[in-house]
C-alpha cells in the first residue's frame, strides 16, 4: 500500500476506505470507552483525528502511551467525522508506536511557546504549528522563484561559494584558509597566503553577482539562488551571518527593464504562495500579523510607484514628523524612512532609483550628472527595502577609474574588466535576500525564525 501524507488523506471523500497513516501525536483526549488522538506529519497545518475504540482489546491500555510527540503508524478505516471540526477521521484498527516521547521531559508539551525558547531547541521547533507553517511557506516561495525565472527563459547558474573578490567592497567576509592558525606563515610581517590552499586570500562569498555577470554576458538572462555569508558583528533581529540570495542578471537590459522584472517577480512569488499555502497564510494572518494577507493581495494587484532617490529625500525633508536619523541628500535611507514612504506617503510598494554614487557599489552604472548611479531599490510596507539592484557599468574606462577611486585592487577584478573589453553590453540585475522575503510574506519579526538553522554573531548551534 502506498504511503499517503496526511495532507492527501484529509482531501479524501466518499466511501469508507482502509489506509495507513504515519505521524506524531499533537494532542490526545481520553475517556472511559474511547479516545481521540490528533496526529500530524508536517505535510499540512491540519491534524488527522484518530478514533480509538477502547473496547478493542489491543487498545485497552494504549491511550496513556500516546503522549505528545510520540510517533505512530496507524492503520484503520477513514470515515466521515461526526464532529464539526474535521470532515473525516481515522477509525483505528491497529496502532504501532514507532518512537515514544516521555511526557515528563518532552519540551513541547504546551500548545504555545515563546519564539525565544524555541530557538534554543531548533531541532524540535519544526514540530510546532508556527515553524511548520514557516517551512511550508519557505518551500512554496523557493519553488515559485525557480518557476518564475524558468517560465521567463532564465538559466539557473551555480556561482562559487569560495571567492577571491569582495563584491560589495565592505570587507565583512569570512576567510577560508587551511593555514595553521597557531603558527600562521608570514612574509615581511604579513600573512603569506602563497602557502595557503588556493595560493591567495579567499573568503566565503557575499554575493554571486559578479560571477553571474559572466554567464549573462554570454547566455543572456540567468539567475542564482544560493547561500551567501557576511561577517557582520550585529546581533539583531535583522541580521544573519549565513543567508540565501536570489540574483538574476540580464543582458541587453537597462535600469527600466530591471525594475519591470523585479516588480513582476515579487508579484508572482507572492501570488503563488497565497494560492498554494492558503491554510498556512490564514494562520499567520490570525496569530502573527492581522491584515498580512490583505496587504499581500493588495501588492499583487497594485502598480509599484516609481520615483527618484532625490524626490524621496525631498518628501522626507518635508515630512511632518521627526526621524531618529536626520534626512539630507547623500544619506543611505534607514528603515524608518523607507516605511514612511511606503506606508504613509505612497501607501504601497515604491521603487527608488538614481542613488548617490558615493553610497553605492563600484559596479553600478554612473549617470551623466557624475553624482548618481543607476541603482534601484524596491521598498515594501512593514519591512522597507526588499530588493536592491542596478544597471551595471559597462564602460571599461569608467569602471577602471571607479575601482581605483575606491582603493580596490584592479588585479582582483581583471576578469570582470575583460567582460567590458570584449563585447560589452548593457546589463542589469538585482538581489533579493530570501529570508527577508519569507519574513515579509509571513509577518515573522525575527529573521532567525524564518531559516531552518540560523547562523548569527556568536551563534552557530545545531
Amino acid at each position: 500500500m502506498k504511503k499517503q501524507s496526511i495532507a492527501d488523506i484529509l482531501q479524501l471523500k466518499g466511501e469508507k476506505q482502509e489506509l495507513t497513516a504515519y505521524g506524531w501525536v499533537r494532542t490526545s483526549r481520553d475517556s472511559k470507552a474511547f479516545g481521540f488522538v490528533e496526529m500530524n506529519d508536517g505535510s499540512v497545518m491540519s491534524n488527522l483525528q484518530v478514533f480509538v475504540d477502547k473496547e478493542v482489546s489491543a487498545f485497552k491500555d494504549i491511550m496513556p502511551k500516546l503522549t505528545t510527540g510520540t510517533s505512530l503508524r496507524v492503520r484503520g478505516v477513514l470515515v466521515e467525522s461526526p464532529g464539526g471540526k474535521q470532515n473525516v477521521e481515522l477509525k483505528a484498527s491497529e496502532i504501532e508506536i514507532l518512537g515514544s516521547a516521555p511526557a515528563e521531559d518532552y519540551p513541547l508539551q504546551k500548545k504555545r511557546h515563546s519564539l525565544e525558547f524555541l530557538r534554543e531547541i531548533a531541532h524540535l521547533r519544526p514540530r510546532t504549528n508556527t515553524f511548520g507553517a514557516v517551512t511550508r511557506v519557505r518551500n512554496a516561495l523557493s519553488f515559485a522563484v525557480h518557476r518564475f525565472f524558468q517560465e521567463q527563459g532564465f538559466l539557473y547558474i551555480n556561482t562559487p561559494i569560495i571567492t577571491g573578490s569582495d563584491c560589495e567592497g565592505a570587507g565583512e567576509m569570512f576567510q577560508v584558509t587551511t593555514l595553521p592558525l597557531d603558527n600562521v606563515p608570514k612574509s615581511d610581517g604579513k600573512v603569506d597566503y602563497s602557502q595557503d590552499f588556493f595560493g591567495k586570500q579567499t573568503s566565503l562569498t557575499v554575493s554571486g553577482q559578479l560571477n553571474g555577470e559572466i554567464f549573462a554576458c554570454a547566455l543572456g538572462n540567468i539567475y542564482t539562488f544560493g547561500p551567501t555569508f557576511r561577517a557582520e558583528h550585529s546581533n539583531t533581529s535583522r541580521h544573519l551571518a549565513e543567508f540565501w540570495m536570489i540574483e538574476p542578471e540580464m543582458a541587453f537590459c537597462d535600469i527600466n527593464g530591471n525594475m519591470d522584472t523585479a516588480e513582476a517577480f515579487l508579484k508572482y512569488i507572492i501570488n503563488y504562495t497565497l494560492k498554494h499555502c492558503a491554510e498556512d497564510m490564514d494562520f499567520f494572518n490570525k496569530w502573527v500579523d492581522k491584515g498580512r494577507v490583505d496587504m499581500l493581495e493588495k501588492i499583487v494587484n497594485s502598480t509599484f510607484t516609481r520615483t527618484s532617490y532625490t524626490e524621496a529625500i525631498s518628501i522626507l525633508e518635508k515630512a511632518p514628523r521627526d526621524f531618529e536619523y536626520p534626512v539630507k541628500w547623500g544619506i543611505d535611507l534607514q528603515s524608518e524612512h523607507e516605511k514612511y514612504l511606503t506606508e504613509e506617503v505612497f501607501n504601497g510598494p515604491v521603487i527608488l532609483s538614481d542613488y548617490p554614487r558615493d553610497i553605492k557599489a563600484f559596479y553600478m552604472k554612473q549617470n551623466d550628472d557624475h553624482k548618481t548611479v543607476r541603482a534601484m531599490d524596491v521598498l515594501v510596507p512593514r519591512i522597507g527595502e526588499i530588493i536592491g539592484g542596478s544597471e551595471r557599468e559597462n564602460d571599461l574606462h569608467k569602471l577602471k577609474a571607479r575601482i581605483k577611486e575606491l582603493g580596490l585592487r584592479e588585479e582582483d577584478y581583471w576578469w570582470y574588466l575583460e567582460l567590458r573589453k570584449y563585447g560589452s553590453v548593457p546589463h542589469s540585475g538585482f538581489g533579493l535576500g530570501f529570508e527577508r522575503m519569507v519574513q515579509f510574506v509571513t509577518g515573522m519579526q525575527n529573521i532567525r525564525d524564518v531559516i531552518p538553522f540560523p547562523r548569527a554573531y556568536q551563534s552557530a548551534d545545531f
